[in-house]
């Protein structure tokens, strides 16, 4: 039998170091962030001494080897597979800054993917390199308010060629990172009448700031305004070689990107959602009420096992949708299934924790409050819930058409 959920000794050990330095070096770095911890308590950081303790962790991690664990080795990383990446991101993502720490956090992530697939070496050297290195910071511009940002073949924003360049105007939103990035990878519409929808886009490296790239606003979230900003692009000018791969090609450069990305959120979901349920049992262990603990009680161990039963099923998605990345099959419908199951999970086992947890869930006290706003933006971030549904359904019945039944549109699993 192929079928092995165990990590060789080496990745176990890979694992066991994560964990170490996460529980060693992050969350005591974040306690002095946020001014929690017992030196200068309630004394937030701010500026740059936030930074300096951001970037101090970042060198522990790169003297430690756990940098990168997405990208190849010569590049500075690890070198992990997307089995492999699964157990780092849901490790680093326990602590608040952990993948920012490890430098495979999003949307830089998803971008360094994009552009060791698709940049020219030259674009590599510029721009994947000091990313790869953690100098620079990045961001994707594809998403605009007067269109369905799941529609990529609606986009509005437009460029003309005008002699060696391209001359962009359009408007863009919440283009997470964009207030602090040091380029863009950006989407804009070079086609008039392509023969397919999907080849009307070209994708452009931006550098920034640039003239013509106009930051409106960062946006004010539910949790915030922590960087998703609007952008307004006036006669933007940009050297035909700044072009990201060919032209007519950004859409699938998109697809390309989104397909991973979607996965490595879910790995960081897993790790929110994991912490949620530590949380709820602890909570029921700790809280006596009406003659008994909670976890005594039915109805709180029916919210237990229905959040053990979704973060074991969101895990066995994960896992096997990586599986199929790592082994160059169609992963689309896996990762679409995952994306909308651990997204709504991670929502639903939070909020039972919070209501295990009581008063003190719904307050500032705990981490959860701030860990549920985080996760609404879940089930839309990356494609909306029903726009996975619409395509689950889409190749569903497209695999029963086609072979008389759904068995392909399922995972295609030996059972």
């Amino acid at each position: 039998m192929a079928i092995d959920f165990s990590l060789s000794p080496e990745l176990e050990a890979i694992r066991a170091r994560v964990r170490t330095f996460v529980d060693d070096v992050i969350k005591p770095g974040e306690t002095r962030i946020d001014g929690t911890g017992s030196e200068g308590a309630g004394k937030p950081l701010v500026g740059r001494e936030r930074l300096d303790v951001l970037i101090e962790m970042r060198r522990a991690a790169r003297a430690e080897g756990i940098w990168l664990p997405h990208m190849p080795e010569e590049w500075g990383g690890m070198g992990l597979g997307h089995v492999e990446l699964a157990m780092v991101q849901a490790e680093a993502a326990k602590s608040y800054y952990g993948p920012w720490v490890f430098n495979c956090q999003a949307p830089d992530e998803g971008n360094m993917h994009t552009l060791l697939h698709w940049a020219t070496d030259d674009q590599k050297e510029r721009y994947l390199r000091p990313l790869c290195e953690g100098r620079t910071w990045s961001c994707f511009a594809m998403t605009e308010p007067e269109v369905a940002g799941s529609d990529p073949t609606l986009i509005q924003t437009s460029a003309y060629q005008d002699g060696d360049e391209w001359v962009i105007n359009g408007h863009k939103w919440f283009i997470s990172n964009a207030h602090r990035a040091s380029f863009a990878i950006l989407i804009a519409r070079t086609e008039d009448d392509p023969d397919l929808p999907q080849a009307g886009n070209t994708a452009f490296l931006i550098d920034l700031p640039s003239d013509g790239w106009n930051e409106v606003r960062q946006i004010e979230t539910m949790h915030g305004s922590t960087g998703h900003s609007e952008i307004l692009l006036e006669d933007l000018r940009v050297h035909d070689s700044q072009m990201l791969g060919g032209r007519g090609q950004g859409h699938l450069l998109g697809q390309y990107r989104l397909g991973p990305a979607r996965l490595a959120h879910c790995m960081r979901w897993i790790a929110q959602a994991e912490t949620a349920l530590d949380m709820m049992v602890s909570r029921s262990l700790d809280r006596y009420s009406h003659g008994s603990l909670l976890a005594e009680k039915q109805g709180i161990q029916w919210l237990i096992a229905d959040s053990a039963m979704e973060l074991y099923q969101s895990k066995l998605m994960v896992l096997h949708a990586a599986y199929k990345i790592d082994r160059g099959e169609d992963f689309k419908s896996e990762v679409s299934m995952a994306k909308h199951f651990v997204a709504n999970s991670l929502n639903r086992i939070i909020d039972r924790s919070i209501q295990v947890h009581g008063a003190l869930g719904y307050s500032t006290d705990t981490p959860l409050a701030h860990m549920f706003q985080q996760a609404r933006w879940a089930r839309f971030a990356d494609g909306a819930d029903e726009i996975h549904q619409m395509r689950i359904a889409q190749r569903t019945i497209a695999a029963y058409k086609d072979h008389g039944t759904t068995a392909s549109a399922t995972g295609s699993l030996p059972i």
